[in-house]
């Protein structure tokens, strides 16, 4: 890991500020550039109901180039009829006239309160200065102006070799509530100074959601804004990346490191999240089966109470796989809290297990695996406790 966020890779300069749309002194307009045009890839939420932002980007993606992300934080910009599309591609415009870039290889981004008009003349105010501090140091204000009930920014940045180049990719991430896996759970900005192939990039990245931000689940809700966007503008000067190629298998190995970091991060400040427990799944026939089980028992609201209650209340957890909808016999059915059975082909252990169970759900992260049968299915998740202060963030979020 290297410092730098979205600025670390070679040709990338951000910049944050305050423009009036929360309250003074928090930042809540960023800017993501580069020097130079490159790939686009990027991937959206699944809710129907899908802010401006996500209708413009995803027509937009379909050409696979940009160049620059603008992103407010305070208003979603969801659910604003035919002027939240007008007021998405002024923002467009905006940015790209004073960048001096086409419009359409500047993607816009919101985050905050459904329903409301997004402040246009504070906005339009405040983008001048916001592109005058594009630099490479801005990388950190631009993290914190995305973020709405966020106790702290998110960001990663990391290196490896690739021939005689070094391949660098950065990356910011916002997201605490509104969690749950179905792409993507909530706003993460990629930037690589990699060569590759359009198709080789989507497929990359793609796959790393899937795996990474497709497996975290906070609150079991998703929002109408989601996205991850991953910009390459090939300045390594590495031969273009091909996909099924070593080369692309290096690149996606990075990349999925990167999104895992951000993951976990949001895991760790989901709102009120005092733990993190990895939900593993074995035995089943497919990994699909394998997932549907994980997520059933991430979002369980027992289980999570019982998480922050520190109750090895494994009856909870088996009962949770068993309203999954997957076939599988309970008589094959073994349960772990890290390397500790409680449950073995069906049934409790019994004596000290529970002592041992309860020590370990004390600690701030651990594995609580189940396994089902001898097939391969498989899956991993991540999630978080649920306790009192998540009740209290949310009762009063738009107040």
């Amino acid at each position: 890991m290297i410092k730098g966020g979205v600025t670390a890779p070679t040709g990338f300069l951000a910049a944050g500020v305050h423009a009036g749309i929360k309250p003074v002194p928090l930042l809540d307009l960023a800017l993501l550039a580069s020097t130079h045009p490159g790939v686009m890839a990027g991937v959206f939420t699944q809710n129907r109901i899908m802010a401006a932002p996500v209708l413009l980007g995803r027509r937009q993606l379909k050409k696979y180039t940009g160049q620059a992300i603008i992103v407010n934080s305070g208003n979603a910009n969801a659910f604003t009829g035919s002027q939240g599309m007008t007021d998405a591609l002024e923002m467009r415009k905006l940015v790209a006239t004073a960048l001096r870039l086409p419009v359409s290889t500047v993607f816009v981004g919101s985050t905050g309160v459904i329903g409301r008009p997004l402040p246009m003349p504070a906005i339009r105010q405040a983008i001048p200065s916001l592109t005058r501090l594009l630099s490479r140091s801005g990388h950190k204000p631009a993290a914190q102006a995305i973020m709405t009930t966020d106790a702290t920014h998110k960001e990663i940045a990391l290196q490896a070799k690739m021939g005689q180049r070094i391949l660098t990719i950065g990356g910011m991430a916002k997201g605490s509530g509104m969690i749950h896996p179905d792409m993507a759970t909530m706003l993460a900005y990629l930037t690589t100074d990699a060569s590759i192939a359009p198709r080789a990039l989507q497929v990359a990245l793609t796959r790393a959601v899937n795996e990474t931000f497709n497996c975290i689940s906070v609150d079991g809700d998703t929002s109408t804004n989601d996205t991850v966007l991953c910009l390459a503008n090939g300045r390594a000067g590495n031969p273009a990346i091909q996909t099924g190629t070593p080369q692309w298998e290096k690149f996606y190995t990075l990349l999925h490191e990167a999104c895992l970091s951000l993951s976990l991060q949001i895991c760790r400040d989901g709102e009120g999240c005092t733990k993190i427990v990895e939900i593993v799944v074995r035995g089943t026939r497919t990994n699909r089966e394998a997932k549907k089980i994980a997520q059933t028992i991430a979002t369980s609201l027992l289980v999570k109470t019982a998480v922050f209650g520190e109750d090895p209340n494994w009856g909870r957890i088996v009962a949770a796989a068993g309203r999954a909808g997957v076939n599988f016999n309970p008589s094959r059915l073994w349960l772990a809290f890290n390397e500790t059975r409680v449950v073995e082909n069906g049934q409790a252990i019994g004596g000290q297990t529970a002592n041992r169970a309860q020590r370990i759900m004390r600690k701030k992260r651990y594995v609580m695996t189940l396994s089902v049968g001898n097939k391969p299915g498989y899956a991993r998740l991540w999630t978080t406790d649920l306790s009192y202060d998540y009740v209290k963030i949310n009762a009063s979020y738009t107040t």
